[in-house]
């Protein structure tokens, strides 16, 4: 994690096991990118090597924040959600 990328290439012509990164370059024969990272739910951690494919977690709040509106209104569970 974190290694130079230039280290990290030299690492991966070095050995003959797989060499994963996280930040450390394209060379390396695999990248670990954390799903929530990548899909935004996380969004105070920003490290250089994050790409967010994602903005979930801005709708994950709306959900819950309407979910909690809903049951406190007494709108959740209405009739036809509940047997």
């Amino acid at each position: 994690e974190k290694i130079p990328a230039k280290l990290a290439a030299e690492v991966t012509a070095a050995v003959d096991c797989p060499t994963i990164g996280i930040g450390a370059g394209a060379d390396c024969d695999g990248q670990v990118l954390v799903l929530h990272d990548m899909l935004g739910i996380t969004q105070a951690f920003s490290p250089r090597f994050l790409r967010r494919y994602g903005d979930l977690g801005d709708q994950m709040f709306s959900a819950i924040r309407q979910y909690v509106t809903d049951v406190r209104a007494v709108d959740f569970p209405n009739e036809s959600e509940q047997y």
